[in-house]
């Protein structure tokens, strides 16, 4: 019987080493973050208020299928699992605990955690924004995402990635797990909503301390994945918020509110400083820092020059700007997608998301540095 165990033990590691070498030119990735990565994560989350499973959603995905994505079709995230070789992106990880042999499975190619309306805060979007006009209820779910309303937050999310760990440890043994996650991505696009709240909400916490709290939490998520053994960090900062539909509505001359892109700009300086700080003291950890705001300021200023004809109002939506309401079947519907810069009140269209994962693939440093994401995944 113990014979025949070591064998079984033997057979399912090599089985396991077969799966990782036959996929060795196309890297593992897990994506952690908000709406800008969500790929499905929220259809999981019965009375989640942010939720895009529904008409106009997916009007130009395969079959015109909304997917939970807060897209007309594809997001950043389904761009840059191409790039890097996927056929597609990775699944949400609440679609595979049914079944241990799914979340196994997928535990080698590459996992989202993603979750629309969360932050770095665990509080944020767990009470939907005053401007949004909805209830919030809470959400009856197992172990892993407990106790939440809205949205999963980093923590949760990174709940999620410690039992996928695990999976690998058990599987893999100590060692080679270790090196295993050291070669997979991680990719992050998160804090738009931290700032949106903190904002919207009429918080007195000064500006600076807002920040350095933000920084903090980064750090605090960072460093617990270092711990689990991540090592390629791919980091979508903060975009010029202060420019989407839903912000331009508060700005009586339709202009950007420039207090948002100002927080936009302090957070990513401030997270700039954090990865510099954390590759010093991991002394084998590699990062790409994706610029955002740079890259969507240059969409801003030369629009034509990237075929957009319309960088203010949203193509789905309702009242100024397409902005007062949101992405649903009874929404007015552009019909130049391809010519928008935005999909809804805060979202990029499909055009403007494959844009973006093109620049953070192999931009220059002005965009995303030290080095892109092309480089990350082969260095």
């Amino acid at each position: 019987m113990a014979e025949k165990l070591v064998l079984f033990a033997m057979a399912m590691a090599m089985t396991m080493m077969v799966l990782i070498s036959a996929s060795a030119e196309v890297p593992t990735i897990f994506i952690f973050g908000d709406s800008t990565a969500d790929v499905g994560t929220n259809n999981f989350l019965p009375h989640s208020k942010f939720r895009a499973n529904f008409p106009h959603n997916g009007i130009d995905f395969p079959h015109a299928r909304p997917t939970g994505r807060f897209s007309n079709g594809l997001n950043s995230a389904d761009f840059l699992a191409k790039l890097l070789g996927h056929k597609r992106s990775p699944p949400p990880f609440l679609s595979l605990i049914k079944s241990s042999a799914g979340v196994k499975k997928h535990s080698f190619r590459g996992i989202s955690f993603a979750s629309g309306g969360s932050g770095l805060l665990d509080l944020t979007g767990q009470r939907m924004p005053t401007m949004m006009k909805f209830g919030a209820e809470r959400v009856p779910t197992d172990d892993l995402h407990s106790n939440l309303t809205n949205v999963i937050p980093l923590t949760e999310q990174r709940k999620q990635f410690k039992a996928v760990h695990g999976h690998l440890m058990a599987a893999l043994g100590k060692s080679e797990a270790k090196k295993f996650l050291s070669k997979s991505l991680v990719f992050i696009s998160t804090a738009s909503n931290d700032i949106f709240e903190y904002y919207h909400s009429g918080s007195t916490m000064p500006k600076e301390t807002f920040i350095s709290t933000l920084g903090l939490a980064y750090e605090k998520h960072l460093k617990a994945l270092l711990n689990l053994g991540a090592r390629k960090f791919g980091i979508i900062s903060v975009p010029p918020i202060g420019c989407c539909p839903s912000q331009r509505i508060y700005n009586s001359t339709g202009g950007c509110l420039e207090i948002l892109n100002e927080y936009a700009r302090a957070f990513h300086a401030s997270i700039e400083s954090l990865l510099c700080k954390l590759s010093s003291e991991y002394k084998d950890m590699k990062y790409s820092l994706g610029n955002t705001f740079e890259m969507t300021i240059n969409v801003l200023n030369n629009p034509f020059l990237f075929n957009f004809t319309d960088v203010q109002t949203a193509c789905c939506g309702a009242g100024r700007f397409n902005a007062q309401s949101i992405c649903d079947p009874k929404a007015n519907l552009c019909s130049n997608r391809n010519q928008n810069l935005f999909w809804d009140l805060f979202h990029p269209t499909q055009a403007a998301s494959n844009l973006a994962a093109v620049t953070l693939y192999g931009g220059e440093p002005r965009f995303v540095s030290p080095i892109n994401f092309a480089q990350l995944a082969a260095a």
